[in-house]
């Protein structure tokens, strides 16, 4: 039995680890101002017909810390960067001078920082959700177990474990959108 719950506490870290996964990658993707190539992860390019991310038809550099280069491989795409830019609701204006785009990243204003910090929390939220739904699969499957037989003592102190996991990778979402916020809000 004690396999069973070992298997069931793995799981659960699994997902509550791929929750965190997600969020830091959601949180990349919002920009504090700063130019970072990262900003660029959720551009999807008309290439040839597919829909390919940014990183995969071009180099993006930072020249400085607010602007960003893109080189495309080929310059016959450069248009379609534009365009997917322009619609990625990031609120860039690209700038093709024939050879490379060039985005420059404008500062934020204090409003929009606090739109930011917003969207930030709302993501470490949809983290927190995702990692109560793992425990309570967890719970469940542990529930089951004692009705196949597992005694309630080895129940409940797989239950206690499981919420120490819970408490820990909550605490992970909380220092990271900690984290974000104070470089959004970092002028």
């Amino acid at each position: 039995m004690t396999e069973e719950i070992n298997i069931i506490v793995d799981m659960a870290k699994e997902q509550m680890e791929a929750s965190i996964v997600h969020l830091e990658k959601e949180l990349r993707s919002i920009r504090a101002g700063k130019a970072n190539p990262s900003m660029l992860d959720s551009i999807m390019v008309d290439y040839y017909g597919s829909s390919t991310p940014l990183s995969q038809v071009a180099n993006v550099n930072t020249p400085d810390g607010r602007t960003l280069s893109i080189q495309p491989w080929e310059k016959s795409i450069l248009e379609e960067i534009e365009k997917a830019i322009i619609n990625s609701n990031l609120g860039l204006n690209p700038q093709n001078n024939g050879e490379m785009i060039i985005l420059s990243i404008p500062a934020l204003t204090e409003e929009r920082r606090i739109d930011l910090t917003k969207k930030a929390r709302a993501e470490g939220e949809t983290a927190k959700i995702s990692i109560r739904n793992s425990r309570k699969e967890a719970l469940d499957s542990i529930k089951q177990l004692e009705k196949d037989g597992l005694s309630e003592d080895m129940a409940k102190t797989a239950e206690s474990s499981i919420q120490g996991i819970v408490n820990s990778y909550s605490e992970k979402v909380e220092k990271t959108v900690e984290a974000k916020e104070k470089d959004i809000m970092t002028v």
